[in-house]
């Protein structure tokens, strides 16, 4: 049973590393911590902002919508996954440059920490020395830097230039570089927005430690791999949005906004094809003068394969609350409400600073 174990583990570290690419292809699935989204209050809309995205967090949604801001602003957030195993955050500054210009700059890291170490567990006599066990962290990053510009007429466009950083302990690191392209556009009471991601697709080239990858793809008998190639190339993605903002009093408004969003791969979302997958979102946010806010989404819309062969749709409902207070706002999100689609629920959390409200 020891053995087994230590195979367990030894291949989990393998798995990590020849996750890594196999080919100079481009991937359908590169880069994926980029996906998982920031802000509780956009994830408690189930991601359907592209169009109406207004403060720092633009940073990540749609750079385009910064040039709604008219002071500093900071954002942090913190989100859990499988268990708490896994840690999302994300923190970002942003500012005007001057009344047709603005700029933001935002951190986002996603690891699992303290993995366990056994491939060395076993000596060279063959036994088992539990004090060769030791501990790595699996851990990416991004480091994104966006523009906004107003070209006039209520058109507004936006850029990323993203720096990504993968690391898996001491046995293979990684740079990627990539850019990102927003547009925002309001006539009357409507809003659209277009987020192009990777637009010229995303590159990671990787570091290899081929020595401790030796050991990891020796540590199971008749199960040798070789050294996976070095580069990753990721997709470009395309989401687009409408939304419309209804005042229902003096006090009480509704945003509603409808988002897609397009693989150009076939997945199983929804509506899918050789050509393009997409998924589409929708998001309400009820506010109370504009200092409470009640959010509701539904999204991730995924065709399942049962174990009898049999299909099934699944979705993600999801659900949040915000309060400001004095150029304070604390979200929170709920996603995946009652567990009803195939992703675990988490709870998310955020916090935004206006510094404009301390200058008045």
């Amino acid at each position: 049973m020891k053995t087994c174990a230590l195979f367990k583990n030894s291949f989990i570290v393998f798995v990590l590393l020849s996750g890594i690419t196999y080919s100079q292809v481009v991937r359908n699935y590169s880069n994926e911590f980029l996906n998982i989204g920031v802000d509780a209050a956009a994830l408690g809309m189930s991601k359907s902002v592209v169009a109406t995205t207004n403060d720092v967090n633009a940073t990540y949604w749609n750079p385009a919508g910064l040039l709604a801001i008219k002071d500093i602003q900071g954002s942090l957030m913190h989100s859990s996954y499988f268990s708490g195993i896994a840690n999302y955050n994300f923190a970002g500054v942003a500012m005007p440059i001057d009344n047709r210009s603005a700029w933001g700059f935002s951190i986002i890291r996603f690891g699992v920490d303290d993995i366990l170490n056994t491939t060395q567990l076993i000596d060279s006599q063959g036994n088992i020395d539990f004090n060769r066990i030791s501990l790595f962290s699996a851990a990416d990053y991004a480091f994104t830097f966006s523009y906004a510009r107003d070209l006039g007429n209520d058109f507004h466009i936006g850029g990323n230039a993203k720096v990504i950083r993968r690391i898996i302990g001491e046995f293979a690191t990684s740079w990627g570089f990539g850019f990102d392209l927003g547009m925002q556009y309001k006539k009357n009471d409507w809003m659209f927005g277009v987020m192009i991601r990777d637009i010229a697709t995303t590159f990671n080239i990787w570091n290899i430690d081929e020595e401790a990858f030796a050991t990891i793809s020796d540590a199971i008998p008749g199960q040798n791999q070789e050294l996976p190639e070095t580069t990753e190339i990721t997709k470009p993605k395309l989401q687009i949005g409408v939304a419309k903002k209804y005042k229902l009093n003096t006090s009480l408004s509704l945003l509603t906004e409808l988002d897609l969003a397009f693989r150009f791969a076939e997945t199983n979302d929804i509506i899918s094809s050789s050509f393009a997958s997409i998924d589409p979102s929708i998001g309400f946010q009820l506010d109370y003068d504009n200092l409470a806010f009640l959010r509701l989404g539904v999204g991730n819309f995924q065709r399942v394969t049962e174990f009898d062969n049999s299909k099934s749709l699944s979705v993600q409902p999801n659900f949040g609350v915000g309060f400001r207070y004095k150029g304070v706002q604390i979200d929170y999100a709920l996603s995946n409400i009652g567990s009803v689609g195939n992703a675990l629920f988490s709870n998310i959390f955020s916090i935004k600073i206006d510094y404009s409200f301390f200058r008045r």
